[in-house]
């Protein structure tokens, strides 16, 4: 994501208080600037940088703030930044791999008004919506919600119904999703190509506030969400031209240390042929919970192998802070 800059929205994009039904000031003061600083030897430090800036919302009145995991997950160190300007040191509370979401409490009076949660299966396909980033006004947009559908991410990431907007908000991670209420029904996660009327642009990818109810008290209290953790093969693959491709690997993950190559194409999973990238990680979390064998057969330049990995839980991987 760019960093924050100087820089706004046309006029026409930005949405007016005459243009809303809801307090849009307070809308936009709920809306926190995110700065994470992450050790070097971090696990995620060289996919996403050792210094990651992006947006929260307020979403609890002791300031709790709703983000996007990748902002803050192994962070070191968190400050928060309200719509005045005052910065306060914030500790990184939870991070959700399940949904992507990612928890942080201010450690001082963040002083900004909390944003009331909406439901993201609410609005149709169709309707205007407001993405807001940190910065005012000039950082709101006036979008539209153009899809719902699922959404499968080659880090071992699947949304069984993900919010898709454009135009695109350039500084999409951690924004909020308003409804027409001012309700917040999403947070965003990616910027992505959208087909609009037979036309390519591009536009926003958000994770659906309905996932976070059945899990909030759970990452308040625990930092995770109960139950086992969720197998990890560290096996990143792509789509390409109807085949499931490895096209990379995680560092000492487990599908590096069971001989898996960059390259290989996946042609089954249990003994079954997975219909898709979704169908793929979702048959491996079927199989069990982490420490769970993944029988694999693979595509190596024209061999057929056979390959069992012994999955892991990712948070095993992440960078925690000394207890010394």
């Amino acid at each position: 994501m760019p960093e924050l800059a100087n820089w706004a929205f046309p006029p026409e994009l930005q949405p007016t208080p005459d243009d809303v039904r809801f307090d849009l000031g307070r809308a936009l003061d709920a809306v926190v600037l995110v700065h994470t600083e992450i050790p070097d030897e971090a696990f995620t430090a060289s996919i996403l940088g050792t210094e990651r800036v992006g947006n929260g919302v307020v979403i609890g009145s002791d300031g709790l703030v709703l983000t996007i995991g990748y902002l803050v997950t192994e962070a070191r160190s968190v400050w928060l930044t309200n719509s005045a300007g005052i910065a306060v040191p914030a500790h990184p509370l939870a991070y959700d791999q399940i949904t992507g979401f990612g928890l942080v409490l201010p450690l001082g009076s963040l002083d900004a008004p909390a944003l009331p949660r909406g439901r993201s299966a609410t609005p149709a396909v169709g309707s205007e919506v407001y993405v807001i980033g940190h910065g005012g006004r000039a950082h709101a947009l006036k979008a539209r919600l153009v899809s719902r559908r699922e959404f499968a991410g080659y880090w071992e990431y699947v949304l069984d119904e993900a919010l898709f907007t454009a135009p695109a908000h350039p500084q999409w991670g951690g924004a909020a999703l308003l409804d027409s209420n001012g309700e917040l029904i999403g947070i965003g996660s990616l910027l992505v190509q959208e087909s609009v009327e037979d036309e390519e642009v591009q536009g926003n990818m958000f994770v659906p506030i309905d996932l976070l109810d059945p899990i909030l008290d759970e990452l308040t209290r625990h930092g995770r969400r109960a139950g086992p953790p969720r197998a990890w093969l560290g096996m990143y693959v792509a789509e390409l031209a109807s085949h499931l491709v490895v096209n990379a690997l995680a560092d000492d993950g487990p599908a590096a240390q069971a001989g898996v190559h960059v390259g290989d194409v996946v042609l089954e999973i249990a003994g079954e042929k997975p219909a898709s990238l979704a169908d793929l990680f979702r048959r491996v979390w079927r199989l069990g919970r982490a420490g769970t064998e993944v029988p694999l057969v693979l595509s190596r330049r024209g061999q057929a192998l056979r390959v069992t990995v012994r999955s892991a839980d990712r948070n095993d991987f992440l960078w925690k802070p000394s207890l010394q």
